[in-house]
């Protein structure tokens, strides 16, 4: 069974995909930037502030799918310059404590962002 997931606490898409999608026991989520999803205005910050936004992002996801951060398996994350890895890694670790599988690469992000994390969980 699949069950598409939106909640008013995470950005909402702004193109022809979900925040998320919930199979078998799997929840995947689309990639998160560090919109304000009360204002959905981008907030172009320190990679700090953007990584913050980023991690409550995917946290509101995660609850309103029945998940938590000990669920998620597998992370994406996308920098836009790998010299801010170390300062994305402390915030990221204290969110992932679970230490799931993860991809960390450089890229070109939409609205200028500095980092991008999608995720997927896991519950039996």
């Amino acid at each position: 069974m699949k069950e598409t997931i939106y909640t008013k606490n995470a950005p909402m898409p702004v193109g022809p995909y979900s925040q998320a999608v919930k199979a078998n026991g799997f929840l995947y989520c689309s990639g998160m930037i560090a919109i304000n999803p009360e204002n959905n205005v981008f907030l172009n910050g320190s990679i700090e502030e953007q990584t913050r936004q980023v991690m409550k992002n995917i946290e509101a996801l995660l609850k309103a799918s029945g998940y938590s951060f000990n669920d998620v398996i597998k992370t994406t994350c996308f920098l836009d310059d790998m010299g801010n890895f170390s300062i994305f890694n402390e915030i990221y670790a204290t969110y992932f404590t679970s230490k799931p599988a993860r991809s960390c690469v450089e890229a070109k992000l939409p609205k200028g962002a500095k980092v991008e994390v999608e995720i997927v969980a896991y519950k039996n």
